[in-house]
């Protein structure tokens, strides 16, 4: 299933688009975690829906971070997250906030509910490919299996 067939289905089963980042980051690695499917739901609808910053870009945020992010007391932290983090956020800003108004889902959304059926899977779609060329960039494997 390409990632526009999957975006729909995941909407359907009522995961929202920070959800939905995370839920097509870790089938890339062929891994499965509720609870962190759980945590992202704290993104969805501008953080806990109060209008605030997309959950597309702070999923796709989230995402680079599960890959590139600290995990472990031992494990080092990866200064190029920093990096990829600013340019995902200078992308998107740069992609989306002319045409939608704004990097905040209430000015994306407009006041109107029917934004959200045509301009999230825009936003979520986007954020995801991004975020995959920035990983592919920095020598990140997509399915996880070289990171560790």
């Amino acid at each position: 299933m390409d990632d526009n067939n999957e975006l729909v289905v995941l909407r359907k089963q009522g995961f929202y688009c920070s959800q939905i980042l995370m839920l097509q980051g870790m089938e890339m690695m062929g891994k499965s975690n509720p609870d962190l499917i759980r945590a992202m739901h704290g993104l969805a609808g501008g953080l806990g829906f109060s209008g605030e910053l997309c959950g597309a870009l702070t999923g796709g945020a989230s995402l680079l971070g599960l890959y590139a992010g600290k995990g472990t007391p031992e494990q080092p932290e990866d200064p190029r997250l920093d990096f990829m983090v600013m340019d995902l956020v200078k992308w998107f800003k740069a992609e989306y906030s002319e045409q939608f108004g704004g990097i905040r889902c209430e000015e994306i959304l407009a006041g109107n509910n029917q934004n959200q059926a045509i301009r999230c899977p825009i936003l979520v779609n986007g954020v995801l490919q991004k975020v995959k060329e920035l990983l592919v960039e920095n020598g990140y494997d997509l399915s996880g299996l070289e990171n560790e």
